[in-house]
């Protein structure tokens, strides 16, 4: 992290704060997107990132008392299921599931946080709208490919950040969505394919800045992609610098005497 003159302020390890800014977004987005009842979360992947977006999840919706899991090792889920315990007493139902359906069905809140190859999307873990109950928030920090019924225009479809989808459209082959796995990036293939329209994606900050609506009724589905936007990590790093300067946390370190070139 550079200071005006481009002469570095620290050195962090923000793989702690990397996580928590990824999960934060879907956080963020059922603060705006979910219903305000939603009870039940539906995880693919309980990984660290897992952790860090139910997290999110349990901050907006207090009243959620049921998780449903799928992962792919035992030593991974039963980590997971000890934190959940501990951390969230209020979530008193922890499912193992089998399937991704199964994940998906009856879930109030679904996150894919899984983690594969990329490069063919018939193998990126799909969401079926049968699956989907009405009013579902969905929030994809992962790989994650839609039916036809999910690709239909009265599921609403949110980016954490346009510009950043439009980005990586312009510097990827096409079809893009072999190359980013996102949900979102899967949009941008669409609109390409004349599936989609530009003006029927919204964009995350508009939302939250009162410019684009919010939910607006309990029966809509909505998906978020979450792209993961590392510049916050390296705002979010100012705040933590500030803060262990003002109150002595830290080490200081003397990276040399004499300066190797003057």
């Amino acid at each position: 992290m550079p200071d005006a003159y481009g002469a570095p302020l620290a050195y962090m390890s923000a793989n702690l704060l990397s996580a928590y800014r990824t999960g934060a977004i879907p956080g963020v987005g059922a603060r705006h997107l979910a219903r305000k009842d939603s009870k039940i979360i539906g995880l693919l992947g309980p990984g660290v990132m897992g952790k860090t977006t139910v997290s999110a999840f349990v901050a907006a919706c207090p009243n959620v008392d049921t998780i449903k899991i799928k992962g792919r090792g035992q030593k991974n889920l039963d980590s997971f299921v000890a934190w959940i315990k501990e951390t969230f007493p209020q979530i008193t139902t922890i499912d193992i599931v089998e399937s991704v359906e199964a994940v998906v069905r009856d879930s109030d809140l679904v996150t894919y946080c899984n983690s594969g190859e990329v490069g063919d999307p018939s193998t990126y873990p799909i969401v079926k709208r049968e699956w989907v109950k009405p009013g579902a928030f969905l929030a994809m920090p992962a790989s994650c490919s839609l039916d036809e019924g999910m690709e239909q225009s009265d599921v609403r479809k949110v980016l954490d950040n346009t510009g950043l989808y439009e980005a990586w459209y312009e510097e990827v082959p096409k079809p893009a969505h072999h190359v980013i796995p996102l949900v979102g990036v899967r949009c941008m293939d669409m609109i390409a394919e004349g599936k989609l329209s530009h003006e029927e994606l919204e964009d995350l900050g508009e939302i939250v800045s009162g410019e684009s609506p919010g939910r607006q009724n309990d029966e809509e589905i909505i998906i978020l992609s979450v792209g993961g936007m590392p510049v916050e990590d390296v705002a979010w790093a100012t705040v933590v610098y500030r803060n262990a300067i003002e109150k002595g946390i830290g080490v200081t370190l003397n990276l040399w005497d004499v300066p190797a070139l003057r």
